[in-house]
């Protein structure tokens, strides 16, 4: 099971990862960082994703829809993509024993990144991933 610079190293091995973070949406800070950053700073960009993952998490439209409310760890929503004329972002949240208010962001490559395996990979980091 990965910590946090196992996890996002291994992230970074995707085709087309451009940088890797996990990020507390809480708080906006990086717990953790591999790669580069879209905006030239890593926090900057940490805080930044950390508002789209907290609106998703806590706005009703994405939460009740399903009728789910993310007890026990579990995060109301899944994962986030947002598509760019360059590149794919993934949020995956993580499931954890505290508030879950935790997630692995995946900056990819347009050209040369696999949404699909990315998704995938991030979900199995996600659940491997050992916090702590």
């Amino acid at each position: 099971m990965p910590g946090i610079d196992e996890c996002l190293s291994e992230a970074m091995t995707l085709p087309g990862a451009r940088g890797a973070w996990l990020v507390d949406w809480n708080s906006g800070l990086a717990l953790g960082t591999a790669g580069e950053s879209p905006v030239g700073d890593h926090e900057t960009t940490a805080a930044e994703t950390a508002e789209l993952a907290r609106a998703a998490a806590e706005f009703d439209s994405f939460t009740a829809a399903e009728g789910t409310e993310g007890d026990g760890g579990e995060p109301p929503v899944e994962d986030l993509i947002v598509t760019t004329r360059a590149g794919y972002h993934v949020l995956r949240f993580v499931r954890t024993t505290f508030d879950s208010s935790v997630f692995l962001h995946l900056w990819l490559d347009r050209a040369t990144g696999n949404l699909a395996l990315a998704r995938i990979r991030l979900g199995d980091l996600a659940e491997r991933l050992v916090l702590g």
